[in-house]
């Protein structure tokens, strides 16, 4: 099993979140996973890691897939200086990942908790949302309040923003 989905997996078994994993082709966008029919379980949601302008902070946003990423109304809402994507390094850095592999339960290797994560209001409640287990060959389906769980058990900041 590749070591960052084995990690995730390992994770997700100490806290007692339920779970299924998907096993894909590797995917890279949103667009790429509607082909596969990837959508047909549940939520994908779209994943930004993004930093403030001196890169003092770092921001994972979570938001339902079909919403449109408007950095300056992001910046307000967050409340921070002019937002920008991190780059690949500091993804590497704080997440372990590389691009196309997002994901919340990237904090598992942010050790420190230094991402602050925020989360769409609109997935609150969510009985199926699909996110990858840091790696893009593979989607792992579990509710929206397991996925929280798994954020805050890593004691990352979380926060809810109204993108709708």
């Amino acid at each position: 099993m590749n070591g960052n989905i084995e990690k995730v997996t390992l994770k997700l078994d100490e806290l007692g979140v339920s779970y299924e994993l998907m096993r894909h082709p590797a995917v890279y966008t949103m667009e790429e996973m509607d082909a596969l029919g990837i959508f047909t379980k549940g939520v994908v949601p779209k994943n930004l890691f993004l930093r403030d302008a001196k890169g003092h902070r770092h921001f994972l946003v979570t938001m339902i897939g079909e919403r449109k990423a408007d950095m300056v109304s992001l910046q307000e809402k967050i409340g921070c200086t002019r937002l920008s994507f991190a780059s690949p390094e500091r993804l590497n850095k704080y997440f372990g990942v590389e691009h196309g592999m997002v994901s919340p339960l990237g904090v598992i290797n942010d050790s420190d908790a230094e991402v602050e994560v925020f989360f769409d209001s609109g997935l609150r409640g969510l009985p199926c949302v699909g996110v990858h287990p840091n790696d893009n060959t593979a989607t792992v389906w579990l509710s929206f309040d397991d996925l929280l769980k798994v954020v805050r058990a890593n004691g990352n900041e979380v926060h809810f923003l109204d993108l709708g």
